[in-house]
């Protein structure tokens, strides 16, 4: 009886989930270390929290505690314990802090970057695994610190090579909006399902218009598809309140401001949220920042049962075309806020607390747009040919290799089937290594080596159409003395970087 073949596995990716390789991966390394040394002139330290955490610490937002594993991945530790993937990296660090409160430096300012995972839905542009960068101050009540943080944001903007008009990092209060909510009858807890409704209604401003929002406030708004959105069901004097408070927005701070304060005077909350961005607009001018970075905006809504005073986000104002050349704008690539309550849940006292959080993927792929990013091809090691095999041989073209190292050169011998020459040479070619380095038995005894110009040599390649004549002349490829083999290497990898720079210049 013949014997039956096992399927093969199959090789798969999980939805929701990305490879990257070695050109994103230094995009967004070199785009990271810029924001690292931004956040660090700004005093802030690193730390680094697990990926897992007990789901009861992620807080009441999410996951629910009676679906562990509503909203993120979860498994129980073999004591029975529900643990989960964070979700962000905040609540990491709300639990870090608690745990280590006494030895920790009050404030204390600290920035983290990593992945973190979403249990939902995957779709377009919607992954279950993304990076942040998070800069965050804990034990600091005054809201010079969430002033800070959103300079911060916008130096970070320009150092990654945003130019100044084509972001903004706008500011409301969460206190604001609470106090619009109480001006029209929304406060109480009765009243929760029509509140949210009604920020979600002005978060969508930017998408629909005044017009758009006004009907969402109302009876509800149907699109173009006709799928229709319920709305709040306000009736009109309170949407044109709500409307009014939406386009407080004057020409300067002080008459943003000014339109605030008469708009919400009846509440005190309300009033004590305009005060605070009065204060942040104070230290904005002080601090040159009102010239277009930073601006006091009252339709922000971020985090509705997250933030507890001023809000953040920081948005891309340019416009870009899809690929029907439509023009579209990344909008938000990051946004924070002050979370008072989140801390305290682990102690007996209040612990203010204010944070920003940089999305990674959206932010890099505005960059790579831009030309700021991910524009350079990924350079690789110099390879090492090996012409022939015995031990000897290797020895000695492993003891190439090593120079280049010790001389900070990256480097490689061929380690594949050294048969074919043209497949090392194929090899390099397709690790876009700069040069390869052959030496056969002849050059040996001549005390010579053979450098190839892999990047001169495809140049030169394309203009001869002849295989006899590619053959014979070898384009870009030279002799030298097998002691200089390093200094010529580096001589070669230093006309290449100038042939770059002028081409990049030009």
């Amino acid at each position: 009886m013949a014997k039956k073949k096992s399927a093969k596995l199959k090789a798969r990716l999980p939805r929701g989930f990305v490879d990257r390789g070695p050109a994103e991966l230094q995009a967004m390394e070199q785009m990271l270390s810029i924001i690292k040394q931004t956040y660090e002139l700004y005093g802030f330290e690193p730390v680094e929290t697990p990926m897992f955490e007990y789901t009861d610490a992620l807080g009441k937002f999410l996951p629910d505690q009676d679906r562990p594993n509503a909203g993120v991945f979860s498994l129980q530790d073999d004591d029975e314990q529900w643990m989960s993937l964070r979700y962000d990296l905040t609540a990491p660090l709300a639990r870090h802090v608690a745990e280590n409160f006494e030895s920790l430096p009050k404030p204390y300012r600290s920035y983290r970057a990593g992945y973190v995972f979403r249990n939902e839905k995957p779709g377009p542009g919607r992954f279950r695994q993304f990076m942040q960068f998070d800069a965050d101050t804990i034990g600091a009540p005054s809201v010079s610190a969430d002033a800070e943080i959103c300079m911060m944001a916008s130096d970070t903007m320009e150092r990654l090579g945003i130019a100044r008009g084509d972001y903004v990092i706008r500011v409301n209060n969460r206190k604001v909006l609470d106090g619009v909510m109480e001006v029209i009858g929304l406060s109480g807890d009765e009243h929760a399902d029509t509140r949210l409704t009604v920020l979600r209604a002005v978060d969508k401003l930017d998408r629909l218009g005044v017009e758009g929002v006004k009907l969402l406030l109302g009876e509800g708004r149907k699109d173009a598809s006709g799928d229709f959105t319920k709305g709040a069901g306000l009736g009109d004097a309170e949407a044109e309140k709500v409307l009014a408070f939406v386009e407080a927005g004057g020409e300067t701070t002080d008459q943003t401001i000014e339109n605030l304060r008469g708009l919400i005077a009846d509440s005190k909350t309300g009033a004590e949220g305009v005060e605070e961005l009065a204060t942040m607009g104070k230290l904005f001018d002080a601090a040159g920042y009102t010239d277009g970075r930073v601006l006091i905006d009252p339709s922000v809504v971020r985090g509705l049962e997250y933030y507890t005073g001023p809000v953040y986000e920081a948005e891309l104002t340019f416009e870009v075309k899809d690929e029907k050349g439509r023009p579209v704008r990344f909008g938000s690539v990051g946004g924070g806020g002050r979370y008072d309550g989140l801390v305290s849940r682990f102690m007996s006292q209040p612990v203010p607390s204010t944070g920003f959080s940089v999305g990674v993927s959206r932010l890099m792929a505005a960059l790579t747009t831009l030309g700021k990013l991910g524009q350079e091809e990924i350079a690789g090691p110099v390879v090492v040919c090996v012409m022939d095999k015995d031990i000897d041989s290797l020895a000695y073209y492993q003891a190439m290799v090593q120079e280049l190292r010790t001389a900070g050169i990256r480097a490689e011998m061929y380690q594949g089937n050294p048969k074919q020459f043209g497949k090392q040479l194929q090899y390099a070619d397709r690790r876009n290594s700069p040069c390869a380095i052959i030496q056969g038995s002849q050059e040996r005894e001549e005390g010579e080596i053979q450098i190839k110009d892999l990047i001169e040599g495809k140049r030169l390649s394309a203009e001869i159409e002849d295989n006899k004549t590619w053959r014979e002349s070898r384009p870009a490829q030279f002799a030298v003395k097998r002691d200089d083999l390093v200094a010529e290497v580096k001589k070669l990898l230093s006309a290449q970087e100038e042939d770059r720079k002028n081409q990049s210049e030009n």
